[in-house]
């Protein structure tokens, strides 16, 4: 799986955004139907999206479209004119607001539908948003439910108020938390959500940061997620991606340790032996997953 270090939240009816974030740093490029476009925009959103999605060059993008949530009148029509139209173009599908095992297994036989009907030849996956207490609970189950899910999302603002926690910030995006309780006050969540992703082999996307123009505290917000085990962070401004995709991106000196780590594995399995050790310390198999992981993504990165 590419790396998704920075997704970029782009509003699906703003055409002249939409141009410039296919030539942004971002890793992955979400246009959106659901929060950023209002009510009585939802159709001319939807038409946008596939226009700009057929008429752009995203070849160097991972490219994802978030639906409106399925509770509402305009999911199916998301999901069914933007994959029949645009389905080829598209990595993936991302569910806002997911509560049940359910809401993944209606997209999975909805898509099936789409790609036997269109011919298409990719297989679309899925990104659920994690956004309640309720989802939050059946992560697990969610997370199972179909081969086509790719990551799961933490969304912290929706999250919030599903637990009734204060409101600390105008964004309720994870700025000013330190003013109000002493450490991470959503380190449960997030890590169980990341628990959950990885556990199922997905990747684990943490929510975006509110406060644009406070990119100290966006540092601090994506090094602590990163420290968590997120492979990356939602940006809501473009001004963002550079210090996401900066925390993000394997250093050298862990590059140098998977390397370590891989070399030392290859041995052991050559010489038919199972323990692996590095610099006089055993190393278990899941490091050795890790230490892959890792490489993989430095070498589509091209940091090798």
């Amino acid at each position: 799986m590419k790396p998704r270090r920075s997704n970029l939240s782009v509003p699906g009816h703003v055409k002249k955004m939409h141009g410039k974030a296919s030539v942004s740093n971002a890793d992955v490029i979400m246009l959106d139907l659901e929060d950023s476009v209002p009510i009585d925009e939802k159709e001319k959103a939807r038409a946008q999206v596939i226009q700009s999605l057929l008429d752009l060059d995203w070849s160097r993008k991972t490219v994802t479209v978030r639906i409106n949530s399925l509770d509402t009148p305009f999911a199916y029509r998301d999901l069914l004119e933007v994959v029949e139209n645009a389905g080829n173009i598209l990595d993936a599908i991302v569910i806002p607001k997911v509560n049940s095992p359910g809401d993944i297994s209606f997209t999975d036989r909805m898509l099936d539908g789409i790609e036997m009907n269109k011919g298409l030849s990719s297989y679309l996956g899925i990104e659920a948003s994690i956004e309640t207490a309720e989802g939050l609970l059946r992560s697990a189950d969610i997370a199972r439910e179909s081969h086509r899910l790719k990551t799961l999302v933490f969304g912290i603002a929706d999250y919030s108020a599903s637990v009734g926690a204060r409101l600390v910030s105008i964004s309720g995006h994870g700025e000013k938390e330190e003013e109000l309780y002493p450490g991470h006050r959503w380190h449960f969540a997030l890590s169980r959500m990341v628990m959950v992703s990885k556990a199922s082999g997905c990747l684990a996307i943490d929510a975006p940061y509110g406060n644009f123009k406070d990119l100290e505290g966006l540092r601090r917000s994506a090094i602590m997620s990163c420290a968590l085990g997120c492979d990356g962070k939602w940006a809501i401004h473009p001004g963002q991606i550079d210090i996401i995709n900066e925390v993000f991106t394997p250093s050298q000196k862990d590059i140098d340790l998977a390397s370590k780590v891989l070399e030392a594995n290859a041995r052991a399995t050559a010489e038919g032996r199972g323990a692996v050790a590095v610099e006089g310390r055993m190393v278990d198999q899941a490091t050795v997953r890790m230490a892959k992981q890792l490489w993989e993504q430095a070498k589509h990165l091209q940091l090798i």
